[in-house]
């Protein structure tokens, strides 16, 4: 294990334990400031994520979002590669995708211009610290190298970090959205 990794490691923990204790103490309206935020983008297709664990949940936004253009959640199609999004409306028929997150059974697939990224851990320099499978940052270099992608963090405001470690390959986030208000960077 390179030294990297294993600070990598050591943050995630940390951070793991941070969102952990947010998720246990969250209270309803969670998604309000995602939802002000995509209701200045009606009708941009838009990428969600069906939250694991102890995610923050971007479906109510989601769902509002929905009625007014295409919406889609990530399908991971093999390891190393980057994701590929299907078109998702609330009560769609889901399937058992990896990871324990849903997928839509069927569907056309979008291009998304907005994309919500799930996260462990993030700072206000537009790092992410993710599972560490690097999905996003591929998909996010994919989408970029075609056109303006604007990627949005969502995460509990407990899941900052000071300083988070990063390598060349990790792409930035253009802003944070907390259930406490909004971090433009």
């Amino acid at each position: 294990m390179t030294d990297l990794t294993a600070i990598k490691a050591e943050a995630r923990k940390a951070a793991f334990a941070r969102r952990k204790e947010a998720h246990a103490n969250h209270r309803p309206g969670r998604a309000g400031e995602l939802s002000s935020f995509l209701a200045g983008h009606r009708g941009v297709p838009i990428a969600g994520y069906m939250p694991i664990r102890t995610e923050i949940d971007p479906l109510p936004a989601m769902a509002e979002a929905a009625a007014y253009g295409p919406v889609g959640v990530p399908v991971i199609e093999a390891e190393g590669k980057p994701l590929q999004f299907r078109a998702w409306e609330p009560d769609c028929a889901m399937t058992d995708g990896p990871f324990g997150a849903k997928v839509p059974a069927a569907g056309d697939w979008i291009i998304p211009q907005i994309v919500i990224v799930p996260l462990v851990a993030f700072d206000r320099k537009g790092g992410r610290l993710g599972y560490g499978g690097g999905f996003y940052d591929r998909t996010l270099e994919v989408l970029r190298a075609s056109g303006p992608v604007l990627a949005v963090g969502f995460a509990y405001a407990a899941q900052e970090a000071e300083d988070l470690p990063l390598e060349p390959t990790d792409q930035p986030l253009d802003m944070i959205i907390t259930e406490q208000g909004v971090i433009s960077l």
